[in-house]
């Protein structure tokens, strides 16, 4: 099997986990619903985090590519590590736009740099 998609399988079956610890904990009255809530989206955030750090790593070819994978491994770093705090340190209706709004930044950065590296490469 594929090193990627099994540690894609772990980081997905991690959150299962997680989500289904957090929802029992709060069944049994140990947390509150915002925590279980907060808990889960904040390692969904550190997740994406973790997916833009491994994005630079791959290799390719190109040396645009290269550069288009650092853009784009920074901004979903960083993108992911807003989100995650957004959602533990926030209000919920902040941390629910903000992330949101932080998300949308990485991916139209990493967007804006690449139909940019486009347009250079075709007027070269």
């Amino acid at each position: 099997m594929n090193k990627d998609l099994i540690e894609g399988l772990a980081w997905g079956g991690s959150i299962v986990a997680l989500a289904i610890g957090a929802t029992l904990a709060h069944k049994f009255g140990y947390v509150e619903a915002d925590t279980v809530h907060r808990v889960i989206f904040g390692s969904i955030g550190l997740m994406v985090a973790g997916f833009g750090n491994r994005i630079p790593k791959a290799f390719v070819a190109s040396a645009q590519a290269r550069r288009a994978k650092r853009v784009a491994g920074w901004s979903m770093v960083l993108s992911g590590l807003v989100y995650a705090g957004l959602w533990v340190f926030a209000p919920m209706p902040v941390a629910t736009w903000g992330g949101f709004g932080a998300i949308l930044a990485g991916i139209a950065v990493t967007m804006g740099y690449c139909l940019s590296l486009r347009s250079k490469a075709r007027a070269a």
